[in-house]
Order: structure tokens, then C-alpha cells, then sequence
């Protein structure tokens, strides 16, 4: 990869929230109602507007390896990635906990 892939790669990527801007509710937990039993990842309490949740959904789908989408503001990841999100989530900046059981 050039430098210059790089950079544009760069440039679209999520910034961390700022101190106190509502990134303290972020909550990662797992649903399966109305899905025929599959259960998904649910990211809740992310404060962007929609272009920086879908580029924050394509950053962690590629992370986890699997599908997913964005609906209503909340991002959904195909699978129980809870763990991997939350640490990944972390690590850009965003006070992410699991939530249920």
C-alpha cells in the first residue's frame, strides 16, 4: 500500500469522541428477537452523525471478519463479537461496556 492510499484510508477513518460528548453509554450486547435464532452484536449509545456510524460499522465488521449493518442508529454485527468490540471500540477511544449476560 503507497503512501497515498494510506493517507486517503486515513482520512475516512472515526475520530474518538470528545471528553464528556454522551460516549459514556456506549453498551455492546447480544440480541437474537426477530432473527430466526441468529444472534448479532449490538453497538447502542453512539453519538455520529450517519456517514461516521456506517464508516465505524465497516471498520469493525472488517475487524470481526463477518457481516452487518447499521439501523436506527445502532450498529448490528453478524455473530457474538462482544469481547472483540468492546476491546475494539476501547481502542479508538470510545468507553464501550458489555451489556447482558
Amino acid at each position: 500500500m503507497n503512501i497515498d492510499a494510506k493517507r486517503k484510508a486515513a482520512a475516512g477513518t472515526v475520530v474518538a469522541p470528545r471528553a464528556g460528548v454522551g460516549a459514556a453509554g456506549v453498551r455492546v450486547g447480544r440480541e437474537t428477537q426477530g432473527r430466526g435464532g441468529k444472534g448479532v452484536s449490538v453497538i447502542t449509545g453512539l453519538t455520529l452523525p450517519q456517514p461516521q456510524l456506517e464508516e465505524l460499522a465497516r471498520q469493525l465488521k472488517k475487524r470481526c471478519g463477518c457481516g452487518g449493518t447499521v439501523r436506527n442508529g445502532v450498529i448490528e454485527i453478524q455473530g457474538d463479537h462482544r469481547d472483540l468490540l468492546v476491546a475494539e471500540l476501547t481502542r479508538l477511544g470510545w468507553p464501550a461496556k458489555r451489556s447482558g449476560g
